[in-house]
């Protein structure tokens, strides 16, 4: 029985941490499963957002299950690359992933958290990277995201010390766009992912996936590279219809949603 379970609700896929009484510490499976998740909210059409939460009250996710992950990474049984599905490296799903936040958000929850796109998170969150405690580093994208997320010293103070902040700090340095009661977190992230399935689908793809590779381009190479993404969403069904409704002075009926 998977650790990581996905349901649907329209065109909404939550995506869930299921190990409540493990604080949502990831097995080398459930590092699989959440993978096979992503991949299957990437290939469904009928999908158009994901939120991913954790079971419980007390955790999004505390990481890896250091009694498992360890003594394979050190025995060399495993590959740390093996979990690059998981962090959403090299990712392919250009859909938009809501993270809901609830209770610790630590060491690999923290990383997979940063790759998502939009962050809620309840007043009791906390948030940390305790990796260089036990003598490794916070591998899983961490190293390359954060410090394009925040401020230098920020991200810095994050990993070199390894600390704990609370939510309001989180918000404070940029990690979320958001801070609900502990209550509201899960519903905020649903009625978010509402107002995106309103927007055009094809439009919310050509974003994501144009955010994520022209960042890192020279100025010159980024601006021919975002005409072109622009062109795939201005040529679209999604566009003449959007624009017709704007004209017509009625609300969008988007061909991309109709899958849903």
């Amino acid at each position: 029985m998977s650790n990581i379970a996905i349901d649907r609700d329209g065109g909404i896929a939550v995506i869930r941490f299921d190990r409540a009484e493990k604080l949502n510490a990831l097995t080398l499976g459930m590092y699989q499963d959440l993978a096979a998740a992503f991949d299957e909210v990437r290939d469904n059409d009928a999908i158009g957002v994901a939120v991913l939460t954790g079971s419980g009250d007390r955790a999004f996710c505390v990481g890896a299950d250091l009694t498992e992950s360890i003594p394979a990474l050190s025995e060399g049984r495993f590959d740390i690359s093996e979990w690059d599905g998981a962090h959403q490296k090299h990712t392919r799903l250009h859909k938009p992933v809501i993270a809901a936040v609830n209770g610790l958000c630590l060491g690999g929850g923290f990383e997979i958290m940063l790759s998502t796109d939009l962050r809620i998170a309840g007043a009791s969150a906390r948030f940390a990277l305790p990796e260089c405690g036990v003598g490794v580093v916070p591998a899983g994208g961490t190293l390359t995201r954060l410090t394009r997320q925040i401020p230098y010293a920020w991200a810095m103070e994050l990993m070199l010390l390894g600390e704990t902040i609370d939510a309001d700090t989180a918000l404070r340095y940029g990690l979320l766009n958001q801070v609900v009661t502990d209550e509201n977190v899960l519903p905020a992230a649903l009625a978010v992912a509402e107002r995106l399935l309103s927007r055009s689908g094809t439009a919310l793809e050509v974003i994501k996936s144009s955010v994520l590779h022209l960042g890192e381009m020279p100025q010159d190479a980024a601006f021919h590279a975002e005409a072109m993404y622009g062109q795939k969403a201005f040529a679209s069904e999604d566009a003449r219809e959007g624009l017709a409704a704007f004209s017509e002075g009625r609300p969008p009926s988007f061909p991309s949603r109709k899958r849903e």
